[in-house]
């Protein structure tokens, strides 16, 4: 085990369904709590405080309206792991004991990379779970990570909780069974209702950040469905524009902001494949790119998985300063847009 240098503070309040319980039963029910014995181990080297009194009893019952406090240990991690860091929020919108679907907030890398060292999702990961607790096909600075959202992407996304779950969702997405669907506001009137881009993508010659559609050897075959919601009028100062939801069939990295712009149609905020300047972007400084629905099958119980996201409150806005140029919404955006988050 690593050395325990570091210390977050854990703060509960006991509500009505908690009264009466046993001190460390009731910290080991806290989220960000450890097991029931590791919680009566705080317990004795007086770690715990009741309204402020060091708790000297595991068994002593918590009363309605107590304030408990623990000062928990982060292990440090061990030589070729990465470190917890709980001070990372994750809003997770499913969980058991073998995956978890997760809104990764923009902004956030999801594993380390240069520049990116303990403030990625792996990080808080790790922190939530526990490295052990993890699967690591993908390698151990990639400890949980199905699939990547780009750092300025947000919305929906699948861990896993060990190597053989890791594995069946990584073959779900292989198949192309894994739906999953993002909402992207383009640059211009995209005219088809819907629409599919199939080309090799790989990445750019010119500029190792990017990536590129190109048909020579080694690009990766790419495949993305998108369907029209609601279209905007051109303005004095921009060439209109397009909400759309897109399917994705493949992984490739950027696939839709480059898919986006091959077809003469960038993203909205896109400040690698983009054009405008920040009138004509709504001041976004990020991709107008939101996972917004996921569904499969769970491959350990069986159980069809299906969530929404709605949009964050930077994307809600750029719609809502475009609302007046509507030129209405067509039939599958009447059915979707109300669930972004109007």
């Amino acid at each position: 085990m690593g050395s325990m240098g570091r210390v977050r503070v854990v703060n509960a309040l006991v509500d009505p369904c908690c009264e009466g319980m046993r001190l460390d039963a009731f910290l080991a029910s806290q989220t960000d709590c450890p097991s029931r014995s590791a919680c009566a181990r705080l317990i004795e080297e007086g770690a715990v405080t009741i309204n402020s009194t060091t708790a000297t009893s595991k068994s002593e019952r918590v009363m309605l309206g107590d304030r408990v406090r623990a000062r928990v240990p982060v292990a440090d991690p061990e030589p070729g792991q990465i470190a917890a860091n709980p001070d990372i929020p994750l809003d997770i919108r499913f969980e058991d004991d073998y995956l978890i679907v997760l809104s990764k907030q923009a902004g956030l890398v999801c594993h380390p990379a240069p520049g990116h060292v303990n403030d990625t999702l792996a990080n808080a990961l790790v922190a939530h779970c526990g490295y052990e607790h993890l699967g690591h096909l993908q390698g151990d600075e990639r400890p949980g990570i199905v699939h990547r959202l780009d750092m300025d992407t947000s919305g929906l996304m699948l861990a896993a909780k060990d190597d053989a779950t890791q594995k069946a969702l990584q073959d779900l997405i292989r198949l192309r069974v894994l739906d999953r669907r993002y909402i992207v506001l383009v640059h211009g009137y995209v005219a088809p209702d819907e629409g599919t881009i199939q080309t090799g993508i790989a990445r750019s010659t010119r500029d190792r950040l990017r990536m590129m559609v190109t048909d020579a050897p080694g690009a990766r075959e790419s495949i993305t469905t998108f369907r029209t919601l609601e279209r905007f009028e051109a303005g004095r100062r921009d060439d209109g524009y397009s909400l759309l939801e897109c399917h994705l069939y493949t992984g490739r990295t950027h696939q839709i902001r480059v898919h986006m712009r091959h077809i003469g149609h960038p993203v909205v905020g896109d400040q690698l494949y983009g054009r405008g300047n920040d009138l004509q972007n709504h001041g976004l400084r990020r991709q107008f790119l939101h996972s917004w629905h996921v569904r499969f099958d769970h491959p350990v119980t069986g159980e069809t998985i299906e969530l929404a996201d709605r949009l964050p409150e930077d994307l809600l806005g750029v719609l809502e300063s475009i609302q007046s140029a509507s030129m209405g919404r067509t039939d599958v955006g009447q059915d979707i847009c109300p669930q972004l988050g109007e």
